[in-house]
């Protein structure tokens, strides 16, 4: 099971704060947001984006879900990346721990190449500061090791289907 109502102690906050916008400063990002794997928004920085920035985390977590899904299909464990280009703006998304997800959204102003490199240094940052705030809140291993059940991934296809239906 997911833990989704999260407590970070002022020291995490400030943590995560600097590496984030690290991150946004150094990739020339537009946003950079933290989420886990439920779609629950832990921390943003940069652009507030034109859309509504939980129905964005709810989806980026099934992406990453399914991709993980996709995986397991062709014999890998999982993606650690993904990435997806538009004409105009991208994103970039990497496994932080097992149940977090960093996003990096972006423009023509920056290369993937920069956000790949920027974001491997930050996923290293931000890896080191949630297992230590899983150590802080005594979360067991199991516990948020936990892989997801067939019949929440079966809900989950269903409510991707149901959003992209016409």
């Amino acid at each position: 099971m997911v833990k989704t109502n999260w407590k970070v102690f002022e020291e995490d906050y400030w943590a995560i704060s600097t590496t984030l916008q690290e991150l946004l400063k150094n990739s020339n990002a537009t946003s950079v947001i933290l989420l886990d794997k439920t779609g629950q928004l832990i921390s943003s920085v940069g652009e507030e984006p034109r859309f509504d920035m939980y129905s964005f985390a709810s989806l980026c977590a099934a992406d990453f879900e399914a991709n993980a899904q996709l995986a397991k299909l062709i014999g890998e464990k999982d993606f650690s990346t993904l990435y997806h280009q538009g004409s105009n703006e991208s994103m970039y998304l990497a496994r932080v721990e097992r149940d977090i997800i960093l996003v990096v959204l972006f423009d023509k102003k920056t290369t993937l190449g920069l956000v790949r490199l920027r974001t491997k240094k930050a996923v290293e940052n931000l890896a080191t500061v949630i297992r230590g705030l899983y150590d802080k809140l005594e979360y067991e291993n199991e516990e948020y090791h936990e892989e997801l059940g067939e019949e929440f991934t079966a809900e989950a296809e269903l409510e991707i289907d149901s959003l992209f239906s016409d």
